[in-house]
């Protein structure tokens, strides 16, 4: 996949949300809220919002459109089912199975998804910023990096540090989440581990032959030995001009992937 259509793809976080209008298939929502069995029904549009749908069976279901926010799906059955458009906005679906599920443009921000079981799953094109507990093998190194630079951006170090270490451990020669861990690092005058991955990144960037990401590590570097031996010298520990240089790395990070 291109990567530039990667990063438009992830960082694109203002779709508009499905409407819920009335579901076309008023007998197979009604098994489904009375039975909690509906394995390839026809859910499409249908409103579930807040919904108890636990250990529910919805496999191979057409959920296209649906708004199922803030539903309880733990432990449900969604092998196989069309979730295209779809809305799991701060949904429960810890321990569900999403095998095989289609998710294009689904809407998972902020769902709790603990355990759940993503086989043969692409959420390279969902929306997954501030889903609590997704696991390891749910994306890419690349994906798990666009994810932390959205993250970081919105000030969510933290869970952006999660991310990046995610991409790391997927794809130690990865050089871009190095230096984007090093500012975070930084943030927190973590110098001597941020000057470390700083290094790495500089090191990959050199071996991979991209003279902008060696660049900017480079300066990036330096910044922080100046400013560590500012403060030796009894200087600001938050000098303006580093501040500024912390702060303008990682959206040039960001242009290392574009064309």
């Amino acid at each position: 996949m291109n990567k530039s259509i990667i990063i438009i793809s992830a960082l694109l976080t203002s779709f508009a949300l499905p409407t819920t209008v009335k579901a076309e298939n008023i007998e197979h929502l009604n098994q489904l809220l009375r039975t909690k069995q509906c394995e390839n029904c026809d859910l499409s549009n249908a409103g579930l919002v807040m919904a108890n749908l636990t250990g529910a069976n919805l496999r191979g279901a057409n959920l296209v459109g649906a708004n199922l926010s803030r539903a309880n799906l733990t432990g449900a059955d969604l092998r196989g089912a069309n979730l295209t458009g779809a809305s799991f906005f701060g949904a429960n679906l810890s321990g569900a199975n999403i095998s095989e599920a289609i998710v294009n443009n689904t809407d998972f921000r902020t769902a709790y998804v603990q355990g759940v079981i993503l086989n043969n799953t692409d959420i390279s094109s969902a929306h997954i910023q501030g889903v609590v507990g997704i696991p390891e093998t749910a994306g890419s190194a690349e994906q798990f990096y666009i994810w932390g630079v959205a993250e970081d951006k919105k000030g969510n170090y933290q869970g952006a540090m999660n991310h990046y270490n995610r991409s790391i451990e997927l794809n130690p020669e990865f050089a871009e989440p190095y230096l984007s861990r090093a500012v975070i690092k930084s943030r927190y005058g973590d110098t001597n581990n941020a000057l470390e991955d700083a290094q790495k990144a500089q090191d990959l960037f050199k071996q991979q032959e991209n003279p902008e990401g060696y660049v900017l590590s480079n300066r990036f570097i330096e910044s922080v030995k100046a400013r560590t031996e500012s403060e030796k010298n009894g200087g600001s520990q938050g000098s303006p001009q580093f501040v500024q240089i912390v702060n303008s790395v990682a959206p040039l990070l960001l242009k290392l992937f574009l064309p």
